[in-house]
């Protein structure tokens, strides 16, 4: 018999073991650090305070009271767990009702609550994208929408971040691959922070014949005056087919969901695998989100909308000022025709580009010693030479804690570029 093959085999020796090696023995791991507070703009992280520039938190609601409240009551009601699948025993009012709520936001004509955001796109493509058809990608886009697409053995054509003239090059080559075609794009970058160009992408699908799904995750809750994100704020909802978001940023809890067509939500419940065969999600979380949607649809949604933006505005400016080279994205058209208005879009997302991976993970050390949390993304998470730190702000950060992460930044930046040399420089406005 020919030897077997440990499988196991590939954890031992792969290209990025001595590099985890040696960031472990530097104490530069920028991952998996602890927290041991709530996701406030300020928490304990391992034994000190530090300001959390690093938390999808988007409008503050994880403390909100209300939105407490509303996990209790879920819990005391339904127990910790339905240990069951929606198919089965997992289905309770609270799903009914935020189902119907989504819907309403989004303005669509129904919508399906998963347990994570990574099972709706997971569930989503894979359920129906099939080996005979195209999906095209915008390089930048979530993992979990090319996890999807990976299920449903799709033909997948990528194309480069953003850039219209490839997207339609990848639906002219689609022409000819004999299936359906669906366009799928972040409404929202996660890393980048920058918004999809939603007016030229609906278009194209028009004109090519193709369907477009958008991942609002980082959008929902954040932009248009719903707050229904990128699709609402550059007024394309109603060509967009299927719209994904998530609990786990602005919503406050843990869970995902599309919206869209009666017909493809109905299909998705009695046909999408990661629907029907995993557990329904914790009472608690269904509470927390639909409590957190009821604030962001009442008169006090606007205010909350309002103050993310800005604080991101003032985290940016100051960040600038220091001579950070932050990232914003081009501006995008805001509506029909070649002579549209181009509008620069804030998201609660701001960049910092560093460059070089090890010069990234010294950085983001000096500011964690600092007492400023923030995420450090390397590749390939973003593109060689690209690694950068990501900041977000909360509607909850005042401007006395964001001052407060300045002066750290500035005080980090003079003493690491002495040291490690010139960081990229702010670009001239």
């Amino acid at each position: 018999m020919p030897p077997s093959i440990d499988v196991f085999a590939k954890v031992r020796g792969h290209e990025r073991e001595e590099l985890l090696r040696a960031a472990r023995e530097a104490d530069l791991m920028p991952y998996f650090r602890t927290v041991e507070s709530p996701a406030m703009p300020v928490v304990e992280m391992e034994g000190a305070p530090r300001i959390m520039l690093a938390s999808n938190n988007y409008l503050g609601l994880t403390g909100d009271e209300r939105v407490m409240q509303g996990a209790e009551d879920a819990l005391h009601r339904y127990g910790t767990g339905l240990t069951g699948s929606r198919l089965l025993n997992g289905t309770t009012p609270l799903h009914l009702q935020l189902e119907r709520e989504l819907a309403e936001w989004m303005e669509a004509d129904d919508a399906i609550v998963f347990t994570t955001g990574h099972q709706a796109n997971v569930g989503t493509l894979g359920t129906l994208l099939g080996p005979g058809d195209t999906v095209i990608v915008d390089s930048a886009d979530h993992a979990s929408i090319l996890d999807g697409v990976l299920i449903s053995k799709a033909k997948m054509r990528p194309f480069r971040h953003n850039r219209m003239d490839k997207l339609e090059r990848a639906l002219q080559r689609a022409q000819g691959d004999g299936g359906g075609v669906m366009v799928v794009v972040d409404g929202v970058f996660s890393m980048e922070g920058d918004v999809a160009p939603l007016v030229d992408i609906t278009e194209l699908c028009s004109r090519y014949g193709a369907r477009l799904m958008v991942d609002e995750a980082h959008g929902a809750g954040v932009l248009g005056a719903r707050g229904a994100g990128a699709s609402e704020l550059l007024g394309v909802e109603r060509s967009v087919d299927l719209r994904m978001g998530t609990f786990s940023k602005s919503l406050a809890a843990c869970g995902g969901f599309i919206a869209g067509p009666a017909e493809v939500i109905e299909y998705l419940r009695i046909a999408s695998r990661s629907f029907l065969f995993t557990a329904s999600a914790v009472p608690a979380a269904l509470g927390a989100a639909l409590a957190a949607l009821q604030i962001v649809r009442s008169d006090e949604g606007p205010a909350l909308l309002a103050t993310v933006l800005e604080r991101a505005r003032y985290l940016a400016d100051g960040l600038t000022a220091i001579g950070y080279r932050t990232l914003s994205g081009e501006p995008v058209r805001t509506g029909p025709g070649a002579d549209a208005p181009l509008q620069s879009i804030a998201t609660p997302i701001v960049p910092v580009l560093v460059g070089d991976d090890w010069k990234a993970a010294l950085l983001w050390r000096a500011l964690y010693d600092g007492g400023v949390f923030t995420n450090c993304a390397l590749h390939p998470a973003v593109p060689p030479g690209g690694a950068l730190l990501r900041t977000s702000v909360m509607a909850t950060h005042d401007t006395a804690t964001l001052d407060r992460a300045l002066e750290v930044f500035a005080r980090v930046k003079g003493e690491f570029e002495a040291e490690h040399g010139a960081l990229p420089q702010a670009e001239a406005s």
